[in-house]
Parts: C-alpha cells; structure tokens; sequence
C-alpha cells in the first residue's frame, strides 16, 4: 500500500489544476500556492481540506512532503531552488528550465541536499509507451534503426518559448528512452512566422551510435492535432497516435530482406497491442510519490539534464539556421 504523502503544487494554471485534481484523487493533495487570490479561492471552495497560499515562503511555515513547480518555464529555477534549500523533494514541470546551466544547478543542488529531483517528462509513464519499450526489450521488432515523432496542434502560443522549448522535451526523452543514448549529432530547422525570433515550426534530426536515425517535426501552426510516433525495427514496426479518439498501437510485422540482389520487403500483416488505460499522470505522481523517499529512476534529474544538452543543441542550429 502506498505510503500517503501530502503534496504542494505551485501554480494553480491550467497544467497546474491538472496536478491538484490527480493528487486530490489519490489522496495527496495537500496545499497550493499561486499568486491570484481569484484562484486560490476558487480552489479553497472545490478542496475544502486543502491549504491555500499567496507566496511559496508562506508554504514552507506548514510541513508538505514535496513539491510540484507548473508555474511558467521561466520561473522554475528559481522556485526549484528555493524548495530544494527547504530540503522538500520536488517534481518540476518540463522543460526544467530555460537554460542547461541552471537545469545542472539544480541537480547537482538536489544531490548535495539529498532531495529527490523529479522532471515532469510525462510521456515516460504513458502506458503506450510502456509497451512499446517492452515490445523493443522483448526483441521483436528487432534492432532500432528509425523513430520518428510529429506534435502538431493549432494553438497554444507561447512567446517566452518556441516550439521547439514548447512540444520536444516529451519527444526527446523518449528519443533517450528507447535508444538508450544521446544522439550524436543534432540539426534543426524552422520558421518563426507569427512572433519574430520565436519559432513556430521546427524540424530536428538526430544521427544515433550504429546507424540509427530519427527526427521530431513540431508545430503549433497545423490545421489539426497530430501525435504520431513510429519506431521503424530490423523485423518489424510500432506505430501509436496519441492524437486520435481510439488511441491504437500497431505492430506492423514487416522487414527487408537483404539476401538477393536488391532488398525486397516482407510483410506478414499488422495487429493491434493492447495496453493499460491508467492516465499517465496518475501513473507519474504515483511513481513520484512511492519513490520520492528512496531513489528516483525515471525522469530524474540526471535524465532532465540529458533532455536538457539536446535541447540546446538542436536551438542553437535552429537559430543558426
């Protein structure tokens, strides 16, 4: 049985309500803090149980077992840093931070303080995603030779991030996840058509150890949602679209067969995989919670950092681009 822990989540915006109702379900909702008074008493009239504060110093007058940061991206370092001095374990939203510098700061800070330093890289705790890890380590698409990811939607303008800051960390850490390394070389491209100097669209290319490949195409100008992700095999491929009603991962079971003259393409059909429906933020708050007091594996602060190296890597070939 899971040990229950009281949580405090700063920021209480759209993201941020998300937190207080998945924690309010299993039982960990303990305080929020945010600076709109508005907000705060709407949230004090639908959690009766919960504390409520204006300022995170407020916060730390009452004892929470750790902390959520889904404020602004460009607040996190210094509400981080802020919590981690307090010696409260905490789940940062993504990305870390703006700035790999900071994001090593706060990790290294984490260690020395023996606080549990979480990254809010949701996607790991998909249970598609999951599964399709499972399907790789079980061998049966064969070697990785090709992911691709598209995360297209029409909206959600940000002008403190580009796209790039915006939609890729989820789809750069499952680029971690399932090559188990960091690429080799990164190049991106793309265009800033609404907001000078913030880009709107951009595509990035990885080079992996091995002859591996993959990019990610990222967009907040598509006339429609897109979520795709496609892990192309040595025997065979998976495909998941995270964007559609009916949500379905396929396993295509196809390969080439390099024996002849010319490589010929084999296909033996497709099947749907089935996985669990549990939603991926409960499923990550619960990984945080049970693991928070002992060693965090998954999305920790080693892996935001990593997320962390590309993402500059690939903004500064865009911006140079």
């Amino acid at each position: 049985m899971m040990k229950i822990h009281k949580i405090c989540v700063v920021g209480a915006g759209p993201w941020g309500r998300n937190h207080i109702r998945t924690l309010q379900k299993i039982g960990s909702l303990g305080g929020v803090v945010d600076s709109n008074n508005s907000i705060l008493e709407g949230i004090s009239k639908e959690y009766p149980n919960c504390l409520t504060f204006s300022s995170l110093e407020d916060s730390f007058k009452k004892y929470f077992d750790a902390y959520i940061v889904a404020t602004p991206p460009k607040s996190h370092f210094l509400i981080a840093k802020r919590i981690i001095e307090e010696k409260r374990h905490l789940l940062v939203e993504k990305p870390i931070t703006l700035d790999l510098y900071e994001a090593k700061k706060l990790n290294k800070l984490a260690k020395i303080n023996n606080v549990s330093l979480m990254v809010g890289h949701l996607l790991l705790f998909h249970p598609a995603f999951i599964k399709i890890k499972n399907i790789v380590d079980e061998g049966k698409i064969g070697d990785i030779q090709y992911i691709y990811s598209n995360r297209l939607n029409l909206g959600s303008f940000r002008n403190d991030e580009n796209v790039l800051w915006s939609f890729a960390p989820h789809d750069i850490s499952l680029f971690n996840y399932f090559f188990e390394s960091l690429p080799l070389t990164v190049f991106s491209n793309g265009v800033d058509i609404l907001q000078k100097g913030v880009h709107d669209t951009s595509i990035t290319s990885f080079k992996f150890g091995g002859n591996r490949m993959g990019h990610i195409f990222v967009s907040w100008l598509h006339p429609f949602k897109e979520h795709r992700f496609v892990v192309i095999g040595s025997k065979g491929m998976l495909h998941f679209e995270d964007a559609k009603e009916n949500k379905k991962l396929m396993f295509y079971k196809k390969s080439v067969d390099l024996q002849g003259d010319l490589p010929i393409m084999k296909s033996e059909g497709e099947i749907e995989v089935s996985f669990s429906n549990e939603l991926p933020l409960e499923s990550e708050l619960k990984y945080f919670i049970s693991n928070m007091d002992k060693k965090i594996r998954k999305a920790n602060g080693d892996s935001a950092v990593d997320v962390m190296k590309v993402l500059e890597l690939a903004s500064k070939s865009l911006i140079g681009n």
